[in-house]
């Protein structure tokens, strides 16, 4: 048995002054006595929060999930415990399809293996997209939505693909947007040129999230609300690239404003330049270059961000007034119940023993997985 005492443990929006109970790799307790033959780690006064996840998550230390995949995601899990994340989803790209389906396929054989944090699944982003939005996007790969060409996509991974970015005004979408819903993947809406009326239409299909909200969509107007506008008026979830870059600080106040914390998802949206140098780096088939930390195609679209999860909540605690409980949230609790991960996401008894130390301004201390401690 492994007790964490002396810190500030993050249960829910709010601070308990309690022991975290370890058996194995689960909680067993969160409670004020300690047992006697329980072995101590001292939090000294930090924070205890669950680990975080990020479900959209292209590659970093030079590696892309698209490309060596295997080799990526074992360097990917390793490397984003020392930013506190514990479990994630690893973004494809908009590529030709067996090129798509090869990395699903290397990246759930690659996931039995990991050491690190969790691969939790695939977040497919594209092919079944707008080219108005497309962003970093290959073009020339971009699909109509079908149950058919989804299906040519995974093989036989299906069931590993947890989130799919469509565009839902594209024929086909609803057909799709039915089909994921009746299979459990989560149905998110980006890259998209849609109308509110269409993004309305698609969130009563099923449409479940917003990807990297603001970016890659029809922005808001008084007269055409667009996209942003239905994001805006609805209860989905808000994935949110905070970063400074991505997002004003004064949009991403009054998006958390109209949607309350509890939707709001930080995600990184991170390509393989994240913990590297800047230079010349590649996303999606695409050169990216990447300068005092930004990444941009050569036209000088953003390409993904260079962003990593601590540093995520870390800003947004800059850009919000809000407590550390409820920054934390947006990086654990919010995209754990998106994806129905029960057991992950919070402190409670019978959850994963996935946890992360910090201090004040979110450096990572130390980190706990499945209830081992692992030096970052």
């Amino acid at each position: 048995m492994l007790a964490i005492i002396n810190g500030k443990v993050i249960v829910g929006d709010s601070i308990e002054d309690k022991a975290v109970l370890l058996e194995g790799e689960r909680i067993l307790d969160v409670c004020p006595k300690v047992p006697d033959e329980a072995e101590v780690i001292d939090a000294k006064g930090r924070y205890v929060s669950s680990g975080f996840i990020d479900i959209h998550i292209h590659g970093c230390k030079g590696f892309d999930i698209m490309e060596d995949t295997y080799k990526a995601v074992m360097t990917m899990s390793q490397y984003l415990l020392k930013t506190g994340v514990t479990g994630f989803l690893g973004a494809t790209m908009t590529e030709s399809i067996p090129k798509i389906r090869e990395a699903i396929k290397e990246a759930r054989r690659a996931s039995n293996a990991t050491a690190g944090a969790d691969l939790l699944g695939i977040h497919m982003e594209g092919p079944f997209i707008s080219g108005k939005y497309k962003g970093a996007q290959e073009e020339r790969y971009m699909l109509e939505p079908s149950i058919k060409g989804f299906k040519e996509i995974c093989g036989d991974n299906e069931d590993f693909v947890k989130l799919v970015t469509l565009s839902p005004e594209l024929a086909g979408a609803r057909e799709l947007v039915g089909y994921l819903e009746g299979k459990g993947i989560i149905p998110s809406m980006g890259h998209t040129g849609a109308s509110y009326e269409e993004a309305k239409a698609g969130i009563e299909w099923g449409i479940k999230s917003s990807t990297h909200t603001f970016n890659g969509m029809k922005g808001f107007g008084h007269r055409d609300p667009g996209a942003l506008g239905a994001v805006l008026d609805s209860d989905i979830a808000a994935e949110c690239i905070a970063d400074g870059v991505h997002v004003h600080g004064g949009a991403l106040r009054i998006l958390v404003r109209q949607k309350g914390v509890d939707k709001i998802i930080l995600v990184t949206d991170c390509m393989m330049a994240g913990g590297m140098a800047d230079g010349e780096y590649a996303l999606g088939g695409q050169k990216v270059y990447v300068k005092d930390g930004i990444a941009r195609l050569e036209e000088g679209q953003l390409a993904g961000s260079t962003l990593s999860m601590d540093r995520a909540v870390r800003n947004i605690l800059s850009i919000l007034d809000i407590s550390v409980p409820k920054a934390v949230l947006m990086a654990t609790r919010n995209p754990a119940m998106l994806l129905k991960l029960e057991d992950r996401g919070r402190i409670e008894k019978g959850c994963m023993a996935d946890l992360v130390i910090f201090d004040e301004d979110i450096n990572i201390d130390m980190v706990l997985k499945s209830g081992k401690r692992v030096d970052v």
